[in-house]
């Protein structure tokens, strides 16, 4: 057995094993730290990690096998001190607003001293005063925004109260960036690591289909993992795009044109589809029902449409100008724009005025930031009618950053102004270019 504690039963460790998988070493440090149930444990633990790393899921399933009391709070719900504070005491309590109580909370709480103090008849009332309590939120970085008192009252509630209560704080944060400046108790850290390829690999084939084979669907996951590692390390948008894809993937098999064996012909069946659903890693811009839809409609037209959303983005006449003024400041140097947007510059050659580090492909390098009087002369350049520099053409700078098709660089206070970068690719810049009838790679130095 993995998990050796004498303060549970074997029964309770078997469940463990069985539902934490690739989290031995967290869940064992985790066991020790919680001790027998009336042992006092850490007053508070911080647990920080990237997103899907099984933070939330290893706690919320502690707690549940192993059948301790607690309050399991998410701060996303909760926005202010008072939500959250009456919120913990409503799980203690077992009380659920409903529409019989008039979604009346177990008490009203304001503050922390109020929070002690119901705190303590909650225990009393739920006879756990013999044991210990433990209090979880999830996603802790919400807490920054709240009373600055609440933090450093939550790290030292046992003391507060003189009971037996630990506080966790799950987070994708380092601790360093939630202490107070004041000072305050410190908590025991908790790192949880990524996922490897490997444990990954185990974690997404454990739960098959149970009308195909274990090993049909971890042969399955292997490709996927193949085509998908190097670039989405996410367990839920891995799950998301197993689920996705799988259908596909068991067609030949379900039509009888393939053995479950033939992993050459089902690779050929799901390459391309593989290679579509690399649009959406990590923008889940499309649903499982669109996703169904779409592989009707290509199938009727005997080919795969892409995914992305951008490719239907509709953005008014200047903002396209805009985004490709801002493709060009991005993607050229700017010792080029006289060559591209002046009209009697001369002849210049493209070897001698660049820097050594300039004549490498600006495309393999990627977007480079540019100020926003560069992004202006540039479309007043290209625009043939005369624009004129209103708040119109700023407030469309400021939606196509909202939209991500350009981002901004660095803050607000700096000296010499705002700058951005372009986001799109060259396929995307190429299509918008086409809707206005320019011609886009006539201006970009990598293209000459």
């Amino acid at each position: 057995m993995a998990f050796q504690h004498h303060g549970y039963s074997e029964e309770q460790l078997r469940a463990l094993e069985e539902k934490v998988l690739c989290r031995e070493s967290q869940v064992s440090a985790l066991l020790d730290i919680f001790g027998e149930r009336p042992h006092y444990s850490f007053p508070s633990i911080f647990i920080y990690g990237h997103t899907a790393t099984g933070k939330t899921y290893v706690m919320q399933t502690l707690l549940r096998v192993l059948k301790l009391p607690h309050a399991f709070v998410n701060c996303v719900e909760c926005f202010t001190s008072r939500l959250l504070l009456e919120q913990i005491l409503n799980r203690l309590n077992d009380h659920c607003p409903t529409p019989e109580n008039e979604y009346s909370s177990y008490e009203r709480c304001d503050t922390l001293n109020e929070f002690v103090r119901l705190y303590k008849q909650v225990i009393l009332n739920q006879n756990i005063q013999d044991e210990t309590v433990y209090i979880v939120l999830d996603k802790a970085e919400h807490l920054r925004e709240m009373d600055a008192n609440l933090l450093p009252g939550f790290l030292r509630l046992q003391e507060l109260t003189s009971s037996n209560v630990t506080f966790f704080f799950l987070s994708e944060l380092v601790w360093e960036k939630f202490r107070p400046n004041t000072g305050c108790f410190e908590p025991f850290t908790l790192y949880f690591t990524d996922f490897n390829k490997d444990e990954l690999q185990k974690i997404l084939a454990y739960d098959h289909p149970i009308e195909y084979s274990a090993d049909f669907y971890a042969a399955y996951i292997n490709i996927l993992l193949g085509v998908f590692y190097t670039v989405c390390r996410d367990l839920k948008e891995l799950k998301h795009l197993a689920a996705l894809i799988f259908p596909k993937y068991c067609e030949p098999v379900i039509k009888e044109e393939a053995k479950e064996s033939d992993t050459r012909k089902l690779w050929r069946n799901i390459e391309p589809h593989l290679k579509k659903a690399m649009q959406t890693v990590y923008l889940r811009e499309i649903s499982s029902l669109q996703w169904e839809k779409l592989q009707q409609s290509s199938e009727e037209t005997g080919q795969l449409k892409g995914l992305s959303a951008h490719a239907h983005v509709e953005l008014p006449y200047y903002s396209k100008f805009l985004l490709i003024a801002a493709y060009l400041a991005s993607y050229n140097p700017a010792r080029t724009d006289k060559r591209f947007f002046v009209k009697h510059h001369g002849k210049i050659k493209k070897t001698n005025f660049l820097k050594k580090h300039e004549k490498t492909s600006n495309h393999l390098l990627g977007p480079k930031p540019f100020p926003l009087d560069r992004l202006l002369a540039i479309l007043y350049s290209i625009v043939d009618s005369k624009v004129a520099p209103t708040a119109n053409i700023f407030s469309q700078i400021t939606s196509l950053v909202t939209l991500q098709l350009l981002t901004s660089v660095g803050h607000d206070d700096q000296l010499d102004g705002s700058k951005y970068k372009c986001t799109v690719s060259l396929d995307f810049i190429r299509a918008i270019a086409r809707t206005v009838n320019f011609d886009i790679i006539k201006y970009l130095y990598d293209f000459l």
